[in-house]
């Protein structure tokens, strides 16, 4: 099992910041991997919204459906995957922090059956994957 937790500042406010997180297409402008991403059930988003994304890591591609199953606007959304293969769940919370946007992402997954040869490294391979998605988040949401 993997669990990380990374946090970064962003100079945006946080209904901003919340607002382009939470829509899932918006994830390959972002992360690196993601090759799409498209909601599979009818807004608004909220608990129980699905979407697709497809992604590479490790040279795998991984197909994902995902569930969202908090929501709390501006807040924290959190979603589960329902088909994957890699299981993983994945928490945004965004925090107004003197005069900026506190984002904290939670990332734990099963990577055994997948990538069971490199299971030993995933945990940092993960973190360091997440650490730069979220810098080049703060670096494009500070540029708009």
């Amino acid at each position: 099992m993997i669990k990380v937790i990374v946090s970064n500042t962003i100079n945006q406010p946080h209904d901003k910041v919340f607002s382009y997180i939470s829509n899932f297409e918006n994830n390959p402008k972002w992360q690196g991997g993601m090759v799409e991403a498209r909601f599979t059930s009818d807004g608004p988003i909220g608990v129980g919204s699905t979407y697709e994304q497809v992604a590479t890591f490790l040279g795998k591609e991984i197909l994902t459906t995902f569930k969202v199953v908090e929501y709390e606007e501006n807040h924290k959304i959190k979603i589960e995957s329902i088909k994957s293969t890699f299981p993983i769940t994945v928490t945004r919370v965004v925090e107004p922090h003197d005069g900026a946007t506190k984002v904290t992402a939670i990332v734990e997954g099963d990577a055994s059956s997948t990538f069971k040869i490199a299971q030993p490294f995933m945990k940092l391979m993960v973190k360091q994957s997440v650490k730069s998605d979220y810098k080049k988040l703060k670096k494009q949401l500070e540029t708009t």
